[in-house]
């Protein structure tokens, strides 16, 4: 797995004894169909998610590998285009062939317990559970998704998911891991399915007319079959936790005299650490954001959806975010963000899904992934301890992830909220000191 440095110093890793395999559909796809990919799918090509589940002894007490391959294999026959490989198309647009190609499995050992490992809030320890790898140079074989199984010295297990966002969102992503859970709880799968011919999310906001312009997305140098985007500074990935009752303080702070009432932890959340950015980028305040949320509509009957389903708006202004009312940025988020579903379907459409874009990072962005049920993959009957969701592949600007925070109750806590933040290694601990001198927060 390579080395890892949490002070500067290279280590041996301490993730050891990979081994490989592979999980294919447990029966031939008919037809060797093919996934088109929307627009939406396919501006998001450059961008990966990363999903980490950490389980107790008692959750996987007696688990072998294969007692969770097993049900991957009907998952699969479930999801066809999870286990397929992308291709293009004549005219060069990439699509999904649904060739029975699999995902990759991933087995490593550790000789930290979960608690250790949990206790060390470190991106570049935590980021040796999940692979990093990308789709291409041989886009024919590699794989969309990748899980890895590590096994902590207590008995305890961590499951690292790498998807390829082409795919899908991570509303998606989670779905599609509590299906797992799901089968090998032994429940049949559910009758409602809607995975392989994913319809574009429409916007009744967008406003093509006025705004020309797609702001929330980047068109980049090509890439060719090297899915990878590069940065040009070094970035770094720290996650908190914010408890219920201090979200509560916040949110009634920043809603008092405002017409906006109640705010989301979401937006409460976005609107400090928008203002904290612009405090630590001075004279290059952020004035343009990227507000990502999951499309509501439909929600019942594309549970099971392989689906882009994320609406994209933008929110600029022409004042100091420094001095701003927090109330008036949060407005601004509810009621003044334009959404640009329809400006990406035109600009992805007119060079026929050929171009190569970045969409997280390319504004500062915020991610609204609270009602993500990251929490709702169990293994015999057991929860998470902790869950958490992170984006490879972002722009230089950051991103930040709020997520429902974890729900083992006495500890922690319920109701609150696990944020996630990506951002330039040396802006991301200014971030951390704005946010707990103004904030007492992070």
């Amino acid at each position: 797995m390579g080395s890892f440095s949490t002070d500067g110093g290279v280590q041996e890793s301490p993730v050891y004894g990979v081994k490989l395999s592979s999980v294919v559909p447990a029966g031939v796809t008919r037809d060797k169909k093919d996934r088109k990919l929307t627009s939406m799918d396919l501006i998001m090509k450059l961008h990966y998610l990363k999903g980490l589940y950490f389980f107790s002894k008692d959750a996987v007490e007696g688990l072998q590998i294969m007692d969770l391959k097993k049900p991957m294999f009907q998952l699969l026959d479930l999801c066809s285009a999870a286990a397929g490989r992308i291709r293009r198309s004549d005219s060069g647009r990439p699509f999904i062939k649904c060739n029975d190609g699999g995902v990759r499995i991933i087995e490593a050992q550790t000789n930290f317990t979960l608690h250790e490992w949990l206790r060390i809030n470190d991106w570049s320890l935590h980021s040796l559970l999940v692979s990093n790898q990308v789709l291409g140079p041989e886009l024919g074989f590699s794989p969309l998704i990748l899980l890895q199984f590590t096994w902590f010295r207590c008995g305890g297990m961590s499951l690292g998911l790498r998807w390829a966002h082409v795919l899908g969102d991570a509303f998606s992503a989670s779905r599609f891991i509590n299906l797992l859970g799901h089968i090998m709880a032994g429940h049949a799968p559910p009758k409602l399915l809607n995975l392989q011919e994913p319809a574009p999310p429409t916007s009744s906001k967008s406003n093509t007319g006025s705004q020309s312009q797609m702001l929330s997305a980047k068109q980049i140098e090509p890439v060719g079959d090297y899915w990878l985007s590069i940065n040009n500074c070094k970035m770094g990935l720290y996650t908190f936790q914010i408890t219920a009752s201090r979200l509560t303080q916040l949110q009634s702070k920043i809603s008092s005299g405002s017409d906006i009432n109640p705010i989301s932890p979401f937006e409460a959340l976005s609107v400090v650490i928008w203002q904290s950015m612009a405090r630590i980028r001075e004279h290059k305040e952020p004035r343009i954001v990227t507000i990502c949320r999951n499309h509501s509509n439909d929600r019942e009957t594309r549970i099971l959806s392989l689906i882009n389903n994320q609406i994209f708006s933008t929110v600029e202004v022409d004042f100091s975010v420094v001095n701003a009312k927090l109330s008036e940025l949060a407005a601004l988020i509810v009621q003044g963000s334009v959404e640009e579903v329809n400006l990406i379907e035109e600009t992805v459409e007119r060079d026929q899904g050929l171009s190569d874009f970045i969409v997280y990072g390319r504004n500062l962005t915020f991610v609204d992934l609270e009602e993500a049920e990251i929490y709702g993959l169990g293994i015999k009957g057991h929860k998470p301890v902790f869950a958490n969701y992170a984006i490879d592949g972002i722009g230089d600007q950051g991103v930040v992830i709020v997520l429902p925070g974890p729900e083992n109750g006495e500890e922690h806590g319920s109701g609150g909220r696990i944020v996630t933040i990506s951002l330039p290694e040396d802006q991301l601990l200014q971030l951390k000191g704005e946010l707990s001198k103004e904030f007492c927060i992070a």
